[in-house]
């Protein structure tokens, strides 16, 4: 599996295939190259990257975290992609597109799944407690309980979370349970980045699934709206778990146009 070394020295490690222009994926919470079904798809028109972003999968980890080191390994990925990429997010992965291209020249197009902002002061408390509290249990090794606040927090029901714990795919996310303090940190206080969006001069489109929560969907036009000259657009049917057949070819029409 191919290598690079970011600005700091931490190694990452990505996949490549397919033919085409280069598009780059990038995953959100507790995923690592989980888009394998979508890339799959969009290697008949692209050469598709996809990458451990950094504490997850087979890439290294160098303390201390800063948003600014993952914006470098980003950008390490894009100049292993020839220096010019499209690149696409979902969720807390599309949050880091956002701040990427306001500082990345060699990304061409960007498109965003989801980015989880909030907006409502209620929701902005909220992030604030759920900040304070999961970096409590990180800091106490309690990475179970941790992965379990985090699930809490994106809405899964406290008795699917207790069934998943008695599953052995549970490890896996207790394995990269720190990594939630990173996607926490992009997030920053919750709300969109305005300046970083207005900093972005290309071409965007932003994405929400027409079956996913109101607050959801609020934010992806948000994000939409701070962009300049972004277009938004609601896949029917879809939830936060968006299917990649349905995905890949609205992906594939914005990219190639």
């Amino acid at each position: 599996m191919p290598v690079l070394t970011s600005a700091d020295g931490t190694r990452i490690a990505y996949e490549c295939g397919g033919r085409g222009p280069a598009l780059v994926l990038v995953d959100g919470a507790l995923c690592h190259r989980s888009a394998r079904p979508l890339a799959a798809l969009l290697e008949r028109d692209f050469t598709v990257y996809a990458y451990d972003r950094r504490g997850r999968g087979e890439s290294g980890d160098t303390a201390p975290y800063a948003v600014d080191r993952e914006i470098e390994d980003l950008r390490a990925v894009v100049t292993a992609a020839g220096g010019r990429a499209a690149v696409h997010g979902i969720s807390s992965g599309a949050a880091l597109v956002l701040r990427t291209a306001a500082a990345e020249p060699g990304i061409t197009r960007i498109s965003l799944y989801e980015p989880p902002f909030v907006g409502e002061a209620g929701r902005a408390a909220e992030a604030k407690e759920y900040s304070v509290r999961l970096q409590e249990l990180l800091a106490a090794g309690r990475r179970g309980d941790a992965v379990a606040l985090f699930m809490a927090h994106v809405g899964v029901p406290a008795q699917a979370v207790t069934g998943m714990r008695a599953q052995p795919h549970w490890s896996a996310f207790e394995a990269i349970a720190p990594t939630l303090a990173y996607d926490d940190a992009v997030l920053a206080d919750g709300s969109v980045p305005r300046d970083p969006a207005r900093r972005v001069g290309v071409p965007a489109l932003v994405l929400a699934g027409g079956a996913s929560p109101p607050e959801l969907r609020q934010a992806a036009r948000a994000a939409a709206e701070a962009l300049p000259g972004a277009a938004y657009r609601t896949l029917a049917g879809q939830t936060h778990d968006v299917a990649a057949e349905a995905l890949a070819p609205v992906l594939a029409e914005f990219f190639l146009g």
